[in-house]
């Protein structure tokens, strides 16, 4: 951000826009033939209303809005400060005072995002579009083709395991045993569930806020009671989720799958393909002799060749995660000490030619002790980096 403000804002007179590079896919349109300069699909937290702000990718913005900020404003955004913006809602003809926020890699338009989602009923899934014209944001959420109501059925159709209508690849926050619980998006759930539930169940969860589920595990027959919270936007499934992470070993990046059947919630996550060492194969990998920078707890990271990376890890990642990785050029993954066994998240982060694995990375150090020219070997199994160190 530094260099993009000095190189592409320095000159008094207005400064060609930057060239723009291939689009990310961030779920976002940077270009429209209908003079709508950014699109982006709402994700969960867009729509969260218990911290309202709306994440957009930084390239798009800088080359469609900050170009036509003052040179104050975008020093204040470049101090990490926020500048105050009108937005128009071209669906309304309503304009509010809102602030846009720089975050590093992307930036947040903060205000009055509450009361727009809110208002406009907004969704995951729906589509947002923005544009820069006469010294205002201008935005539109196109309303969605509302079909004819068709009335509920109450008995559950029977099961058919390869449709399962409500899918999500885990985020960090999912896969947390501290505070665990599964947030689904509000329209998934009331559309695939709650559709199928009696009146009266609706009405409980209306006025309660939650109600008893049985959950079936279809990978492993297990059965389990649990809740289901409503949050506004979205649902929680609450109770023994803490549980099942821990029993199924989940991670970062795994698919969940959910449907209902037989008067039950079922859900599944199926296994991922394990590394099958084969004979003459080695058992690990990537091996590195540790230099000093792998090894400095001041600025703790190691640092992994990239073609092994891609080869030997990036390959068993779905394709969601390399995508993730690729725009926000780091990911988080579990990570596990082969010699001790611990468990640590991590990120394992992109930087062209080469990663850097990072986040607990200088308490590994200390707690092994490393040095070097000592040996680091890495794999991937099951969803997991595993690492050791084996003693001299």
């Amino acid at each position: 951000m530094l260099g993009f403000v000095a190189d592409q804002f320095a000159a008094s007179s207005p400064a060609p826009k930057p060239r723009m590079r291939r689009a990310r896919s961030y779920n976002v349109s940077s270009q429209g033939q209908d003079g709508w300069t950014i699109r982006k699909t709402l994700t969960l937290s867009d729509v969260d209303i218990t911290h309202p702000f709306l994440t957009l990718p930084r390239q798009p913005v800088e080359n469609h809005i900050l170009v036509h900020l003052t040179q104050l404003e975008r020093n204040q955004l470049n101090n990490r400060e926020q500048v105050t913006v009108n937005a128009r809602d071209e669906d309304t003809g309503e304009t509010h005072v809102m602030k846009l926020k720089w975050r590093g890699s992307y930036y947040n338009l903060i205000g009055k995002w509450g009361k727009l989602v809110r208002a406009k009923g907004l969704d995951a899934g729906r589509e947002i579009k923005l544009r820069w014209f006469n010294g205002c944001l201008h935005f539109s959420v196109p309303n969605e083709q509302v079909p004819t109501a068709i009335p509920i059925q109450m008995i559950a159709p029977p099961i058919h395991r390869e449709q399962w209508p409500i899918r999500k690849v885990l985020t960090l926050s999912d896969v947390d045993t501290n505070h665990p619980f599964l947030p689904l998006a509000r329209r998934s759930v009331e559309d695939h569930i709650l559709i199928h539930w009696t009146q009266q169940q609706r009405e409980l969860l209306r006025n309660e806020e939650q109600v008893n589920v049985n959950a079936l595990d279809v990978d492993s027959g297990d059965m389990y009671v649990m809740k289901l919270r409503w949050r506004g936007n979205y649902y929680n499934l609450i109770g023994k989720w803490g549980k099942i992470i821990r029993r199924k070993g989940l991670g970062v990046g795994k698919e969940i799958k959910i449907c209902w059947g037989n008067g039950c919630l079922n859900f599944s996550v199926p296994y991922e393909r394990n590394v099958v060492v084969l004979p003459g194969q080695e058992q690990w990998p990537i091996k590195k002799a540790l230099t000093l920078s792998d090894v400095d707890t001041n600025h703790p990271f190691l640092t992994l060749p990239g073609k092994a990376v891609e080869d030997h890890i990036l390959y068993y990642l779905t394709l969601q995660a390399r995508e993730q990785l690729r725009i926000e050029r780091q990911i988080n993954i579990n990570a596990r000490d082969d010699d001790t066994g611990d468990l640590y998240i991590m990120k394992l982060k992109w930087r062209g030619s080469y990663y850097n694995l990072i986040g607990k990375w200088g308490q590994i150090i200390r707690g092994k002790r490393l040095q070097v020219g000592r040996e680091i070997r890495v794999r991937w199994d099951n969803g997991c980096l595993i690492f050791s160190v084996p003693e001299s």
